[in-house]
C-alpha cells in the first residue's frame, strides 16, 4: 500500500462515520433509535437488508470459498427466493399489525414470557458470537499487512464500529447503508474488471470461463442427495429455505430492519428486493473468485496464502524442507501455465485437459504437504487459508488506488453488518430482557439511554469473541454454522406459533429444549451438513410440541 491507499481508505471510512453520526441527530426518542421513525422507502429497506448480511465475511472469504471448491456455494442461495415470499405473506403483516419493535414480542402474546425470553435469548447468544466474527474479518488484513497483533487490531476495528452505532440508530444505520453498499458492490464489479484485463492476450475471457468449467469451478448444482454434503440442490432448497425463512423472518438484525418501512408495502418490496438480487450479487463474488483460480494459472500462487505464517515458519529447522516443497510448487506452476497456454492457442484442444487436471491435483498435493509442514513447525499456527486468497491477489496484482477502494469495500461491508448486528442486540436486550422483566416503568430517555449502554455491552462481548474467531475453517462458513445450530430451533418457535394453533407455550418451550439439543448432538457427533440442521430444529420443534401437547389437560395454556 501506499499513500494514495490509505486516503482512499481511511478517506471513506471517515466520511461513512461522519456520515452515520450526522444522521443520528434527530434520534430523540426509542422509537427513533429503534425504528427510524418507520420513514424509509422500500429500495433504503431492501438495500440495508442485503448491507446487513453482505458483511466483510461475504467480500473476504466467498471469494476463496470459490478459488478452493468453485461455484457450488451458489447452492446455499437457491431457497431464499421463495423464503422472502412466503415471509410477505405470513411474518411482516403480523408483526405490522402488532406494532411490535422486535419479532420476539409477537411470541408472548402467542405463548407465553417464557417462550418470548427463549427465542430472545438463543438469538442473542448466536448473533453475539456472529457479531464477533465480522469484526474478526477485516482485522486479518490490517493484522497482516501492518503486522499489528491481531488483538489490538480487533480492538482498533471495535471500537470504531461501537462508537458509530451507539452513536447512531437504525435510521442512520439504514441510510448509510446505501453508500455502504455502493462501495461494496462497485469495488467488486472493478476487481472483476481488472482480473479480466489481467489475463494474458491471447487468452480470452471466454477461454477462462471454459477452463474453469473443465477444472469444475463452474459446476453449480449437484444433485446428489447426501446429508453429509453441505452443498448440494437439496441442502439448498431445504436446509436454506429453513435457514433464511428463520434469519429473516426470525433474527431482530433483520426484522428490524424492514419494521423501519415506511408501510407493509415498503417492507415487502424491500424484502422482495433482497430475494431478487442477493442471488446474482452471491453469483458475482463466487465468480470472481473463480477468475482469480484462472488467473493464478497464469501468475505463480502462493504455496501457502498466509505469508505470516509462512515467515514462522522460516523462522524454524522446517525452512530448508518448506523451501524444498516451494521449489517443487514452482515447478508444478511453470508446467502448468506452459499447458494451459497451449490449450488455449490450439483452440482449447481437449487432449490437454487431462494433463491440466494432474498439474493442478499436483498443486493440491504440495500444499496439502506444506499445511502438514506448518503443523509440525508452527502448533499455533493458522493452517487454512482460503479467507487470504482473494486479499492476497488485490495486494499483489491491483494498482494502487483500486487498493485502497477494494479495503474499503471490506471495511464498509464490517461497519454495516456489524452495525446492524449490534443494533439489534441492543433493541432486542432491551425490549425483550430489560423492559419486559427488569424495568417496565422506566422513561422514554431511560429506554433510550439504556439502549444504547446495551449496544456498547454487546460490542464489547463481541470484540471478546473476535479474538478466538480464527479457530473456524472458513469465516463465511462459520457465520453460516452458528446460525444454523439456533435458527431452526426458533423458526420452529414461529412457524408453530403461524400454523399450530392447539400447541401452547409449555409445549413449544418443551420441543424448543428439546430441538437445541438434538440440533447441537447432531453438530457434535455425526457428519450432517450443518444446513440441514435449520429443518431437524425446527422438524423437532414442531412434532415435540405438536405431541407434549396432545399428552396435556386441555385447560393447560
Amino acid at each position: 500500500m501506499n499513500w494514495l491507499d490509505w486516503v482512499v481508505l481511511i478517506g471513506t471510512i471517515f466520511s461513512i462515520v461522519t456520515y452515520g453520526i450526522w444522521k443520528t441527530k434527530n434520534a430523540k426518542n426509542i422509537q427513533g433509535f429503534l425504528l427510524g421513525d418507520k420513514e424509509l422507502k422500500w429500495w433504503t429497506v431492501g438495500i440495508s437488508i442485503m448491507a446487513t448480511q453482505a458483511s466483510a465475511i461475504t467480500f473476504l472469504s466467498t471469494p476463496g470459498q470459490a478459488y478452493a471448491d468453485g461455484m457450488r456455494f451458489m447452492q446455499f442461495y437457491i431457497g431464499m427466493p421463495l423464503a422472502m415470499v412466503v415471509l410477505c405473506v405470513t411474518a411482516i403483516p403480523i408483526f405490522y399489525k402488532l406494532n411490535v419493535f422486535t419479532a420476539y414480542e409477537y411470541l408472548e402474546g402467542r405463548f407465553d414470557l417464557k417462550t418470548r425470553s427463549l427465542a430472545a435469548f438463543l438469538f442473542l447468544f448466536q448473533r453475539g458470537l456472529a457479531a464477533g466474527i465480522t469484526i474478526y474479518a477485516p482485522s486479518i488484513i490490517l493484522s497482516t499487512l501492518l503486522h499489528w497483533p491481531l488483538f489490538q487490531t480487533n480492538l482498533i476495528i471495535g471500537v470504531l464500529v461501537i462508537f458509530y452505532t451507539v452513536s447512531g440508530g437504525t435510521k442512520a444505520v439504514s441510510k448509510t447503508q446505501q453508500h455502504q453498499m455502493t462501495i461494496m458492490m462497485g469495488g467488486m464489479v472493478l476487481a472483476g474488471i481488472l482480473i479480466v484485463l489481467m489475463l494474458p492476450q491471447e487468452f480470452s475471457f471466454s477461454d477462462g470461463v471454459a477452463l474453469a468449467g473443465h477444472l469444475d469451478k463452474m459446476e453449480m448444482i449437484s444433485w446428489e442427495f447426501d446429508l453429509n454434503d453441505r452443498y448440494n440442490i437439496w441442502s439448498g432448497v431445504l436446509g436454506g429455505f429453513f435457514l433464511f425463512l428463520s434469519y429473516f423472518g426470525t433474527d431482530q438484525s433483520q426484522v428490524q430492519r424492514y419494521l423501519s418501512g415506511k408501510s407493509l408495502t415498503e417492507s415487502r418490496l424491500g424484502l422482495l428486493l433482497n430475494g431478487i438480487l442477493k442471488i446474482p450479487m452471491q453469483f458475482l463474488i463466487l465468480f470472481i473468485g473463480v477468475m482469480v483460480f484462472v488467473f493464478f494459472q497464469f501468475e505463480k500462487a502462493p504455496l501457502f496464502f498466509n505469508q505470516s505464517v509462512v515467515e514462522q515458519v522460516y523462522l524454524t529447522d522446517q525452512k530448508e524442507a518448506f523451501q524444498a516443497l516451494e521449489q517443487s510448487h514452482e515447478q508444478i506452476y511453470q508446467q502448468k501455465k506452459a499447458l494451459v497456454t497451449d490449450w488455449a492457442k490450439q483452440d482449447r484442444n481437449p487432449d490437454y485437459i487431462p494433463q491440466i487436471k494432474s498439474v493442478n491435483e499436483q498443486e493440491k498435493q504440495v500444499r496439502e504437504q506444506a499445511v502438514q509442514l506448518i503443523s509440525a513447525a508452527v502448533p499455533t499456527a493458522e493452517t487454512r487459508d482460503t479467507d487470504y486468497v482473494f486479499i492476497t491477489f488485490v495486494m499483489r496484482y491491483l494498482p494502487h488506488g483500486i487498493i485502497g477502494l477494494l479495503l474499503a469495500a471490506i471495511f464498509s461491508a464490517a461497519m454495516s453488518s456489524t452495525a446492524s448486528e449490534l443494533n439489534a442486540l441492543g433493541s432486542t436486550t432491551l425490549v425483550d430482557i430489560y423492559k419486559r422483566n427488569i424495568k417496565k416503568d422506566g422513561s422514554d430517555s431511560h429506554y433510550l439511554k439504556a439502549s444504547r449502554w446495551f449496544t456498547f455491552g454487546w460490542g464489547v462481548v463481541a470484540l471478546l469473541f473476535a479474538s478466538y474467531a480464527s479457530m473456524f475453517e472458513n469465516l463465511i462458513q462459520a457465520v453460516n454454522i452458528i446460525g444454523s445450530l439456533f435458527y431452526g430451533t426458533i423458526l420452529g418457535i414461529f412457524l408453530t406459533a403461524f400454523y399450530l394453533k392447539k400447541v401452547q407455550g409449555h409445549a413449544v418451550f418443551i420441543g424448543a429444549l428439546v430441538a437445541e439439543a438434538v440440533v447441537i448432538s447432531c453438530y457434535k457427533f455425526s457428519d450432517i451438513g450443518y444446513l440441514w440442521f435449520n429443518l431437524i430444529g425446527c422438524a423437532v420443534v414442531m412434532s415435540v410440541g405438536f405431541i407434549v401437547q396432545q399428552g396435556m389437560p386441555k385447560t393447560a395454556a
